[in-house]
């Protein structure tokens, strides 16, 4: 009696199979979310510095920042950071989570501030920038921000 052979995959070996897909699609499906939150975070990054350098460039020709109440007010269309060519009409007045961005500017100084990823705030926590400061990202473990001179040591002579 000659025994014939199966042929195909037995029920076990499918759920196996199916499984190990299922686990690396799982792992796939992770990373791809946390490095899309990433670039959602950088994206709102460089969105406040181009905003950031559209003021400084206005102070540095006018001397004054311009008055805005709030960061909308400096990315429309009548914006004098827009008719100056400063920043680029339709800049977004939301971040890539669709919250809006906070900003406020008076003569002397200016403030901007991107409210963080949603749900992962540790990781990816709010991100503002103040005129003159440069922000956290760039600030060096020392204490003191990347590019700003640190302080002369005093020297004997200096204490009265």
């Amino acid at each position: 009696m000659s025994s014939a052979r199966q042929k195909g995959f037995s029920l076990l070996e499918l759920l196996v199979a199916m499984t190990i897909l299922a686990v690396i699609g799982t792992v796939g499906f992770v990373a791809l979310r946390k490095n899309s939150t990433q670039a959602r975070y950088l994206k709102a990054q460089q969105t406040m510095a181009i905003v950031s350098s559209g003021l400084d460039q206005y102070y540095l020709k006018h001397g004054y920042y311009p008055e805005f109440g709030s960061y909308e007010a400096m990315v429309q269309s009548n914006s004098p950071l827009v008719k100056e060519d400063f920043i680029p009409v339709n800049t977004p007045s939301k971040d890539p989570w669709q919250q809006p961005y906070e900003g406020i500017s008076n003569k002397g100084k200016y403030s901007l501030r991107c409210i963080g990823a949603p749900g992962n705030l540790e990781e990816f926590p709010p991100y503002p920038i103040e005129s003159g400061k440069l922000s956290d990202a760039t600030s060096s473990d020392s204490g003191t921000t990347a590019g700003a001179p640190a302080a002369a040591p005093a020297t004997p002579g200096d204490a009265k």
